[in-house]
């Protein structure tokens, strides 16, 4: 009799040994990876996010028409430019290489696209300020 029971024991023993381990295994591995609507969430939150409107304001180095690309020398650096819309592409035909111009542009996929394009005022010099407010005290006088 204390056989038979040593016996039930042992196979309840070796059994639930068995059964266990691929329920712990299951369970860690659904622990591991994230479920279908936060695999969701991480795949639309950056599709999400808004670009950012920007503009810079500089020399126009160089502008192709047909394609839309321009470049533009902003302080040090050249930085390019492609024509996102049909109205920047109309306004880079109608400004000249060696204009300062200002160009609002996003950023997408690691590219510059710009959405408009203008003239902008050339930014007048320290020498030239000094003499127009030199010239204005001396008419007063």
């Amino acid at each position: 009799m204390r056989g038979k029971w040593f016996l039930w024991l042992l196979a309840a023993l070796i059994g639930s040994a068995l059964a266990f381990p691929p329920m712990i295994f299951a369970a860690e591995k659904k622990a591991a990876e994230p479920s279908a609507p936060a695999k969701m969430e991480e795949k639309k939150a950056p599709e999400k996010a808004k670009a950012k409107a920007r503009s810079a304001t500089g020399e126009l180095v160089s502008a192709d028409t047909k394609t839309g690309m321009m470049a533009v020398k902003v302080k040090d650096k050249e930085m390019s430019f492609t024509a996102d819309t049909k109205a920047a592409k109309e306004a880079l035909g109608k400004v000249k290489v060696g204009d300062r111009v200002t160009v609002s542009y996003t950023e997408k996929e690691g590219k510059m696209m710009a959405s408009s394009v203008k003239t902008a005022k050339a930014p007048a010099k320290k020498a030239e300020k000094k003499a127009e407010k030199e010239e204005k005290k001396e008419g007063k006088k």
